[in-house]
């Protein structure tokens, strides 16, 4: 059972459908709507303050996206998220955060560098206090910083397609036991070969980073499945 949804907050700018649709988006990104969760649409539609109208709209835009599974006689589903998925993301972005340290490393700026190294003091800050929500956000800011220093604006668009995907996996994954230390250790040296020009360094740092943050989502989910089958 979810944590409750909080209220819609109308916003002039927006139709109410779209303010639904993006309030169910983010709980299933941020794992308040967990991966197999049914979706109640009267439930919600109390929770968020709405008829059932614009929450069966949003649900059914979720489903084009991929974030719902719609089940005949059976009703809406958050989607699981299964090892392959995750293998597939993982991999494709291995390779594009590498090309973009590489290219990072060969033409940013020092205003960029400087960028990234005061998102990792920020990041270091919230890591000692345990705030692992500002975390996640902060980490999402840096790889940002990250890929707009490539000066690339085609791999910036490719990387931006698998963010929606990643968020997903963010949290499960920076909320391992120690990985979110580890993975500040990791920036760092990314980091470091970027502001060297240490192109090759940079590209293997980062295609390592991510592959260390997959290792650590795949165990994160398998104690998750274990302590589900002794419950």
């Amino acid at each position: 059972m979810h944590k409750p949804l909080g209220q819609i907050t109308l916003d002039n700018y927006k139709p109410l459908r779209e303010l639904v649709f993006e309030a169910l988006r983010e709980a299933i990104m941020s794992g308040q709507l967990k991966p197999g969760e049914r979706l109640m649409e009267v439930q919600l539609a109390e929770e968020l303050g709405v008829s059932r109208t614009p929450v069966r709209e949003a649900i059914r835009k979720l489903e084009l996206e991929g974030l719902v599974l719609m089940i005949p006689r059976r009703g809406a589903y958050v989607s699981e998220i299964s090892m392959k998925d995750i293998a597939d993301v993982f991999e494709i972005r291995a390779a594009l955060e590498g090309l973009a340290a590489e290219l990072a490393a060969q033409r940013c700026t020092p205003e960029e560098v400087e960028e990234l190294e005061r998102s990792l003091v920020k990041i270091s800050a919230c890591a000692e206090k345990g705030d692992i929500q500002s975390c996640i956000e902060l980490d999402t800011i840096f790889h940002e910083q990250l890929m707009a220093a490539s000066h690339n604006e085609r791999l910036v668009q490719m990387v931006s397609s698998l963010r929606e995907q990643v968020q997903r996996f963010r949290q499960t994954s920076l909320a391992h036991p120690g990985r979110m230390k580890i993975a500040l250790e990791e920036h760092k040296k990314i980091v470091e070969a970027i502001a060297q020009g240490n192109a090759e360094l940079a590209k293997q740092l980062a295609h390592e980073h991510i592959e260390n943050a997959e290792n650590s989502l795949m165990e994160a989910f398998s104690e998750q499945q274990h302590k589900q089958e002794q419950s």
